[in-house]
């Protein structure tokens, strides 16, 4: 109940921007019921971490993984500043950054995300930034499209 799915509508029109995702390795922060990595998986994925600090969203992902039958899976039950912070020490890199805050929070979370996203984006990375429709979203990244889909904006950056 406290979480807000990416609607059908703007996950599809998402990933038909994303285009294919055969091998990659997402990181779904903010992930909430995790619609838009296990979408990435469901498409060829290879693996997907979902990032959630609310327990009983993490629990709903896992359950929507194993009904799904989804492998490659990691929940990372933890802030989303924190889990970017040990992701970057760590060298981490993925392919595919997908990022859906509460709309609201957007604002206050971006100086966090522009310093610790460009760190663990691959060199033939995208990061797929959701917010609401007024919201233009700045990282220090190469923008790629950003396009209105009702009440939401989907901003990509490579």
């Amino acid at each position: 109940q406290d979480t807000r799915p990416t609607s059908d509508r703007v996950r599809e029109a998402a990933f038909m921007l994303i285009g294919p995702v055969d091998g990659a390795n997402v990181l779904d922060l903010y992930a909430g019921s995790g619609a838009m990595g296990l979408e990435a998986l469901s498409r060829g994925a290879e693996r997907a971490t979902f990032v959630e600090a609310d327990g009983r969203a993490a629990s709903v992902i896992r359950q929507n993984l194993e009904k799904l039958r989804l492998t490659g899976a990691r929940i990372v039950n933890a802030d989303a500043a924190r889990a970017l912070a040990a992701e970057a020490s760590a060298g981490a890199k993925y392919d595919l950054v997908l990022i859906d805050p509460p709309y609201g929070a957007y604002p206050d979370l971006e100086k966090m995300l522009a310093t610790y996203v460009p760190a663990i984006l691959s060199d033939d990375g995208l990061v797929v930034v959701e917010t609401d429709a007024r919201t233009e979203p700045q990282l220090p990244l190469e923008l790629r499209t950003s396009r209105r889909y009702g009440s939401a904006r989907v901003t990509l950056f490579e």
